[in-house]
């Protein structure tokens, strides 16, 4: 025991004699932000590696380059005022694992990757900028596409994948070309005190983790053109799992935090608390399983979202894509198991992506409900506005489509929550507040067996129906519900759904009657 501990004692300290610090300066970098520094950085990186490792430490300055591949126990040190800087020509920049994107785009390039390497991070007080407007603008010049094809050549601003052990500490991120920062099929990532701004190209989404292990993420600050804080799997070799999230600072022109637009592995024992989201445009959080991926043991608890566009959407469809070809086969259709989402507070834009904004939109298809869903301790604060005539909208299946709330626009048939092909779901203090009255009901289930709803607050509204609308729908429990006045009726349901809803305990208003 004593010689295996001396042995491991001297290959350490061997390692550590090895180990270097180096100032990419002395390799010919220029911070003088004309200079293409690419084979210059690529040098320091490879001598840091070729020594044992160590830090790559870039002095104040500002260093324009193309792709840099980083390699074994290498750490790029941003000191203060230090920058890398993206070239704007894309011709400087390649891409180490292709792949296509949920809407079908080839996508990969990047100014910073790591590939199949261990231990390896940017830390420091400096910052990335990928000069996405700028690029853009030079592309377009000679790249005739559509826009909608043209935009994956662009290069994301830091691409990590299947590496082991990966630090991303203090450093800025700044606008990137397409994707900030993507970690695909990676374990052991930290991931703390980032200061994220990416906006003005199409694509800007904050943190995407697709297939990762191990993963922390804590204090961060991101304000992205796209969806802040991503988690996905583009490939069915690899879940996401054992991932916990906490105090996050999130604003979007996407959403907020978003689980499955690329879906093909597992989303499992995930935890998400104690994060603001804030004026997002396409939702607050939103948990997709349409690709075949097993959502299971997630929690989210402790958000505050404000001016954001409708608070929550749960999806499970049957897209099935595959993002890797030749390397992936199509998966079978997923599902939702112990997914928990409590402890939230919401207040909604005055303007949505739907005619008249909703709270909670959860939709399976009609051959697979999603179900094992718990909503718990929750508050929405909506803009009301909605008639009577919208009550009776049909909304899309679209079970095969991209997963967005306008996927099922422009009405959502009830203000507060809208649930359809769902079981196994248990909704607990959950309440509404209407900043004007509202037409549709507040609660409309549809093709949902065994859903229990108590304590629930609904507020008064005029020319809606009812509070309730349940159709099609077996093992119905409402009760202490807190209603106000307004509808004539509490509960109005088909003939199917009649005697299979359970009513008890709740408090109604005068003349308002149950069914």
């Amino acid at each position: 025991m004593k010689k295996n501990c001396l042995l491991l004692l001297l290959l350490f300290l061997g390692f550590a004699a090895q180990a270097a610090d180096i100032k990419v300066t002395d390799y010919g970098a220029k911070g003088d932000g004309t200079t293409l520094n690419t084979v210059a950085i690529q040098k320091a990186i490879d001598a840091c590696n070729a020594k044992g490792g160590g830090h790559v430490i870039f002095p104040a300055g500002r260093y324009v380059s193309g792709t840099v591949l980083l390699k074994n126990n290498v750490t790029l040190q941003l000191e203060k005022d230090a920058w890398i800087i993206g070239s704007t020509d894309v011709n400087d920049y390649t891409n180490p694992d292709p792949f296509k994107d949920g809407l079908g785009v080839d996508v990969g390039w990047a100014l910073i990757a790591a590939v199949d390497v261990k231990n390896v991070g940017i830390v420091g007080a400096g910052g990335v900028d990928g000069q996405g407007s700028k690029l853009k603008e030079r592309q377009i010049l000679t790249d005739t596409r559509p826009e909608s094809q043209r935009w994956g050549r662009r290069p994301f601003l830091l691409r990590v994948v299947r590496c082991d052990g990966v630090l991303v500490k203090g450093v800025s991120l700044n606008y990137s070309a397409a994707w900030t920062s993507h970690y695909f099929q990676s374990r052991n990532l930290q991931l703390e005190q980032l200061k994220i701004r990416s906006t003005g190209v199409a694509h800007n989404d904050g943190i995407d983790i697709d297939g990762c292990q191990e993963v922390r993420i804590s204090n961060c600050d991101i304000v992205s053109g796209d969806d802040a804080l991503c988690f996905k799997t583009t490939s069915s070799k690899m879940k996401c799992n054992n991932i916990i999230v906490s105090d996050m600072k999130l604003k979007s022109n996407q959403a907020g935090i978003k689980m499955g637009t690329e879906s093909m592995a597992g989303f499992e024992n995930i935890s998400i608390r104690n994060c603001v989201i804030y004026d997002t445009k396409n939702g607050g959080i939103k948990l997709l399983s349409v690709d075949g991926a097993q959502i299971r043991n997630v929690i989210i608890s402790d958000i505050k979202m404000m001016n954001i566009r409708t608070p929550i959407l749960l999806r499970l469809g049957v897209r099935l894509s595959v993002f890797r070809k030749g390397q992936d086969v199509q998966q079978k259709t997923g599902l939702f198991e112990k997914v928990v989402l409590k402890n939230i507070e919401a207040v909604s834009a005055d303007s949505t992506q739907l005619k008249a904004a909703s709270g909670i939109l959860i939709t399976g298809i009609p051959e697979h409900k999603l179900s094992g869903v718990t909503l718990e301790n929750i508050r929405i604060e909506l803009p009301g506005g909605g008639t009577a005539d919208e009550a009776g909208a049909d909304v899309p299946e679209a079970i095969d489509k991209y997963p967005e709330v306008k996927t099922f626009g422009p009405v959502i048939p009830a203000y507060g929550i809208w649930a359809r092909h769902v079981s196994n779901i248990n909704i607990k203090n959950v309440s509404f507040r209407l900043r004007r009255s509202d037409g549709r009901p507040a609660v409309l289930l549809q093709d949902a067996q065994q859903l229990r709803m108590q304590g629930s607050v609904l507020p008064a509204t005029k020319g809606a129906v009812s509070v309730f609308e349940i159709k099609t729908s077996r093992d119905v429990v409402i009760e202490r519900s807190k209603v106000g006045a307004g509808p004539e009726v509490f509960i109005k349901a088909d003939g199917i759904s009649k005697g299979e809803i359970n009513s008890k305990e709740n408090q109604l208003p005068p003349g308002m009657k149950k069914r």
